[in-house]
């Protein structure tokens, strides 16, 4: 059968071009059906291994980290016969000008918990390890730079969660998924964790000088690495999800 651009769609046959078993990928969006099976970003008919061909992508585009205007390298097929979806309701609750702030950078709609999230990852990961050689080698250097990753760590914990809250909000509706609750639960005890250790190290400079005294310090730093492990695998999870296979 002949694809123009004029050609009608129902939602049911647009699923069938879903790219599975060889079928060519279509998707549509406002009401227009997009053939993406040259691209390589939608092998087998999907799109970062949590957006699916065949369908309309109204609502995904809008929260994607990039414009609806990605489509434009792609030919067009045809219609849709259904109303066109549109960006979820709580995206229409952002104050204007942050919306207009948006708009132009699309990014920002996502990215900047991903973003803000690997520095306190990356201080909790770092930490336990540097406790550890300071143990095992003694020298003062380590037992020196753990305040200040423990500090580093606290002070940008609370930004990640911010943006993570602040992105709950606006693209999964403060849905009580799973993953969210896990983190949500997890993040609280994360940071109390490091404010604790934080203060324990200022109060007590030599703190890994006698390393037995402080069994609890040394239990609770180590600690921080299994808990911002938690707390990244299901924020992972939520932004790739893990394959079927």
């Amino acid at each position: 059968m002949s694809q123009t651009p004029d050609r009608r769609f129902t939602p049911q046959e647009l699923a069938g071009f879903d790219g599975s078993d060889g079928k060519p990928i279509y998707l549509a969006h406002n009401g227009i059906v997009y053939d993406v099976t040259t691209s390589r970003l939608w092998k087998a008919g999907k799109h970062m291994n949590r957006h699916h061909a065949g369908g309309d992508m109204g609502l995904e585009l809008s929260q994607a980290p990039h414009t609806p205007d990605v489509l434009e390298r792609f030919p067009i097929v045809g219609r849709l016969d259904a109303e066109a979806l549109r960006p979820e309701p709580v995206a229409d609750r952002v104050p204007e000008r942050l919306a207009r702030f948006m708009k132009r950078f699309p990014m920002l709609k996502r990215h900047p918990h991903p973003m803000t999230v690997h520095f306190p990852i990356a201080f909790c990961v770092v930490a336990p390890v540097t406790l550890l050689l300071a143990l095992v080698t003694g020298w003062p250097g380590f037992a020196a730079a753990l305040p200040v990753l423990l500090g580093a760590a606290l002070l940008f914990t609370p930004v990640a969660i911010v943006t993570g809250l602040f992105t709950w909000w606006l693209n999964y509706a403060s849905a009580r998924i799973p993953p969210i609750l896990v983190k949500l639960a997890a993040t609280p005890v994360l940071f109390l964790a490091l404010l604790w250790t934080f203060i324990e190290c200022v109060r007590t400079p030599d703190i890994l000088a006698h390393p037995g005294d402080h069994l609890g310090f040394v239990l609770v730093v180590l600690a921080l690495l299994p808990l911002v492990s938690v707390v990244g695998w299901f924020g992972a999870a939520l932004t790739f999800p893990p394959h079927d296979d």
